[in-house]
């Protein structure tokens, strides 16, 4: 897949355990292989999320980017279901949840997730089978 595919991508924080984490759960779940993966750390982010109004530097947040849009936080997380295979994908139903406490809770987790479940000295490097996701 090249990066100019209109495959979405998911951004993480390359550092974050729990982001890595999350990565190999998305890999494990998904429906098909349609996500491509990148850390918020790379050029890629520096070039894709800017113009989206997305600050690559903020590194509490995924953000999904898809049909030329962004999506952050609980919206992303949100959104990522909706290529899960079930029970996974039910997830979606926390649409009906207001955004401000999803995000609230979301944020909350954010703000703890270094000090409970540390980080890396580096990014998350994928497998040889699973490099070609990652942008």
């Amino acid at each position: 897949m090249s990066p100019n595919s209109d495959a979405p991508i998911l951004f993480f924080d390359g550092v974050c355990n729990v982001c890595a984490a999350s990565v190999q759960f998305v890999l494990a779940h998904e429906r098909a292989p349609t996500l491509r993966f990148a850390s918020l750390q790379s050029p890629l982010a520096r070039d894709v999320l800017p113009p989206l109004g997305i600050n690559p530097e903020d590194l509490d947040s995924l953000v999904l980017v898809e049909d030329g849009r962004a999506a952050q936080r609980s919206t992303a997380a949100i959104a990522i279901a909706r290529h899960l295979r079930a029970p996974w994908s039910w997830l979606r139903a926390l649409w009906i949840v207001p955004r401000p406490l999803r995000d609230f809770a979301y944020d909350l987790f954010a703000s703890q997730r270094y000090r409970l479940f540390g980080k890396k000295d580096e990014c998350f490097v994928p497998t040889p089978a699973l490099r070609a996701r990652f942008l």
